[in-house]
């Protein structure tokens, strides 16, 4: 990692109008890994044109009809036909915590008991972001992303088209007053 720029991983990063790149314009990437050898984020806030029923139905698993028009999300353009789920559900076997009340799961056999109930929250995320060994901390250094706490509310409770807005105000920011620039070297 660059000097002064510390662990990422399990908060928010927010991209910046310089960043150009269409997959992540005004994307708000939660951090799961961020280390010496790269790191890795699922977009949290870009629906998909798919839902949770079209999903299931896919995969021939049940649904709650609560979920069935629950949208899945882009979570980066990296494997689009990977699946990433982020829940609140401790009882979960096959879990990863991400944050406190967080979690993250990969597997089939997590994701079926979750889309059966109507509780708890789900956020299921197809593909994700990567970068490879300091190419983050580069786009950090040239003002592509700026670093947010996040939280688990944030991340199932808020409305996805309102997350961005919501954390860059929260950080004191007016997103109608960012404007193209260069970062620091």
């Amino acid at each position: 990692m660059l000097p002064g720029v510390k662990n990422l991983a399990s908060g928010f990063l927010l991209a910046m109008p310089q960043l150009g790149d269409p997959n992540f314009y005004r994307s708000v990437i939660l951090m799961i890994e961020h280390g010496e050898t790269g790191s890795m984020g699922l977009v949290v806030n870009r629906g998909a044109p798919l839902t949770l029923g079209e999903l299931a139905r896919g995969q021939s698993m049940d649904i709650s009809t609560d979920r069935v028009s629950q949208p899945v999300f882009v979570g980066g353009p990296v494997e689009p036909q990977r699946g990433f789920v982020l829940h609140d559900d401790e009882s979960v076997a096959e879990k990863h915590s991400v944050l406190p009340g967080l979690y993250l799961s990969v597997t089939l056999d997590a994701l079926g008991p979750l889309l059966q109930r109507t509780s708890p929250r789900v956020r299921f995320c197809l593909g994700y972001a990567g970068w490879g060994p300091k190419q983050l901390e580069n786009e950090i250094a040239a003002g592509s992303w700026l670093y947010a706490d996040a939280t688990a509310d944030a991340v199932l409770g808020q409305d996805p088209a309102k997350l961005w807005d919501a954390t860059l105000r929260g950080l004191g920011v007016d997103p109608a007053m960012l404007v193209m620039g260069k970062g620091m070297n």
